[in-house]
């Protein structure tokens, strides 16, 4: 059985809902869809998902536990990922719960297509699952642009693992990926962990931790990553970031430069933007009405009027700056 998975937990609700609804409208109801809980804060979500017949909230506490383990032992090799994430908060690891993703490895489907809870699917998936004919691993982004919030790029180390060649053609984001069932088992796992006990660890970027590791266990697994983005004529391909501005609406899909994009990444904008939204904040950032569109497909009675003239995303103010300004203190 092939399918869709994401991650979520109760403080992404109103993402996973514009996303469930938009793999409905453009792939129907059939299509078997997992969620991977981030962590326990599932409540609002599990009563979402259960008047979605195709839809569930992944429950094999085993399979959680099994990848909770494996990503504290790989954090544990890091040299320096405690003293980074110390700065920033009180949690022993930084954004715990992110490589729950992982369980798709050793989840319910075959082949499975993986999209962040920020994402909207606008576009047909068959390519990618016909592509995991040939292949492991099969993206579509311009991550390899960035190296640098995939791997330490200041290490001397990483060359010395992963030729530039390799940089330049595999590195992906992990919002949006296919890939297979079973491809990390327990010995290869164990095996990842003693490479990176061998001093590997450095590659790692612990800012981005389940970008940086889905990364480095494809590619120091040898497995194949085909993008797309790398194989596609200049003319057929097409963006997928809500930083590109040009993309133009139709139909409740995007186009660019009239190609239908498959999937929109909302990255960068934060979940707590999205909620304040949905709660009636009239708070602008690229394509919000594609985004509230989907969010209320089912329930567009819901829909927040906005009444207020509408602020940018990128001038929101901070939490300390409306205390500031209860207090009477302005700038």
């Amino acid at each position: 059985m092939d399918g869709i998975c994401t991650l979520a937990n109760d403080k992404v609700y109103n993402q996973l809902v514009a996303l469930l609804n938009s793999i409905e409208a453009i792939l129907g109801t059939e299509i078997p869809v997992c969620v991977y809980p981030y962590d326990d804060n599932t409540t609002q979500i599990a009563a979402e998902i259960s008047h979605r017949p195709n839809v569930h909230l992944y429950n094999d506490d085993d399979s959680i536990q099994r990848w909770d383990e494996f990503a504290q032992r790989v954090w544990d090799t890091h040299p320096t990922a405690r003293q980074r994430w110390s700065q920033i908060s009180n949690a022993p690891y930084y954004r715990f719960g992110t490589h729950r993703r992982y369980c798709a490895f050793d989840g319910i489907f075959d082949l499975f297509l993986y999209m962040d809870a920020d994402t909207l699917l606008l576009g047909q998936v068959a390519p990618l699952f016909m592509q995991l004919e040939e292949g492991d691993c099969v993206v579509y982004d311009f991550q390899y642009t960035d190296p640098t919030h995939v791997y330490n790029c200041s290490s001397a180390k990483l060359t010395e693992l992963f030729p530039i060649e390799r940089l330049q053609a595999e590195i992906f984001c992990s919002g949006f990926y296919a890939s297979k069932k079973g491809l990390f088992d327990e010995e290869r796992k164990n095996w990842l962990i003693s490479k990176l006990k061998e001093g590997e660890a450095e590659v790692l970027y612990p800012m981005a931790p389940d970008q940086t590791l889905l990364n480095y266990m494809m590619m120091r697994a040898n497995l194949s990553i085909y993008n797309f983005a790398l194989h596609l004529p200049a003319d057929e391909k097409t963006g997928c970031c809500v930083t590109s501005l040009h993309f133009q609406e139709q139909n409740r899909t995007l186009y660019d430069k009239g190609k239908q994009l498959t999937y929109l990444h909302y990255i960068g904008i934060k979940s707590q933007l999205f909620n304040r939204v949905c709660a009636g904040e009239n708070i602008d950032f690229p394509y919000r009405d594609l985004f509230l569109y989907y969010r209320y497909l089912h329930e567009p009675e819901k829909r927040p009027k906005f009444t207020t003239k509408p602020v940018s995303y990128k001038q929101t103010p901070t939490l300390l700056t409306k205390a500031l300004g209860k207090l009477g203190f302005t700038r």
